[in-house]
């Protein structure tokens, strides 16, 4: 069993709990990808649903901070779960997390737990010691207390009780730089189609001419290119700097906008 996991929690401490919980409940091995912010998660969630391929696997999701919005929920966002080809993927629901996979539209539903209710359901199946419950509702680490315990009930092809989230309902991607690799090149949530030969995104960025492959971009040339992140055929556009780093010329953050402004 492949595990990923996908987490702001992200230190020695945080890293080596979640993967020997998983490890320990799922089998199998895991991976760590430390992120950020939820768009960072949406866009490393693509990827591993595309490095899974056709093969089985888990991705658990959590970026949940409980400060500011996030005060409107229990004790952080919701959590859902879907099923995409072979793959489980469990993700916390609120801001852009799942926006990349509405946008690959690669599920239509996805099943929201609410987490007291889903702890009586593993309790009453054997799968979790009564004792624990209140602990687990109320615990600051839910991707070692909870997660991971509803992903091991689910791998087992037991389904967990919820409520039907329609897709169209998660809020959409907005066109901005999702990760920057350590090239200096600038991922962005933008795709082939969305844009034509030249783009004037925000206003940081000059006209950007567009080349298929980073081999074809002339030296010390600032440009659009389709990079490798992605699913399938359709791959992320990217800004480089042939030679040198994008992130660097431009000054470019994660989470700037790169709106198309006008004339393409």
């Amino acid at each position: 069993m492949n595990i990923i996991i996908i987490n702001d929690c992200r230190d020695s401490n945080a890293v080596g709990r979640q993967i020997t919980r998983v490890t320990s409940l799922l089998g199998g091995s895991a991976s760590f990808l430390g992120v950020t912010s939820d768009l960072q998660a949406a866009g490393n969630l693509i990827d591993v649903l595309d490095a899974l391929g056709e093969n089985p696997g888990v991705v658990l999701v959590n970026v949940a901070p409980r400060n500011g919005k996030a005060k409107k929920w229990e004790n952080g966002t919701p959590f859902g779960y879907f099923q995409y080809k072979k793959i489980l993927v469990l993700a916390s629901i609120d801001g852009f997390t799942l926006s990349l996979v509405k946008k690959f539209k690669l599920t239509k539903f996805i099943t929201i737990l609410d987490v007291p209710r889903t702890l009586d359901q593993l309790i009453a199946s054997g799968a979790l010691p009564k004792e624990l419950k209140n602990s687990i509702i109320r615990t600051q680490f839910r991707s070692y207390d909870f997660l991971p315990r509803a992903a091991a009930f689910l791998v087992r092809g037991k389904k967990l009780q919820g409520t039907r989230l329609h897709i169209k309902d998660i809020p959409d991607a907005p066109p901005a730089i999702w990760w920057i690799d350590n090239f200096g090149n600038c991922k962005t949530t933008l795709l082939r189609e969305d844009v034509k030969d030249q783009a004037r995104f925000s206003s940081k960025f000059n006209r950007l001419p567009y080349f298929a492959r980073l081999k074809d971009v002339p030296d010390k040339t600032t440009a659009i290119i389709t990079g490798s992140s992605g699913l399938g055929e359709k791959r992320f556009l990217e800004i480089i700097a042939q030679g040198g780093s994008a992130e660097k010329k431009l000054n470019i953050s994660i989470g700037d906008t790169v709106k198309i402004q006008s004339e393409l």
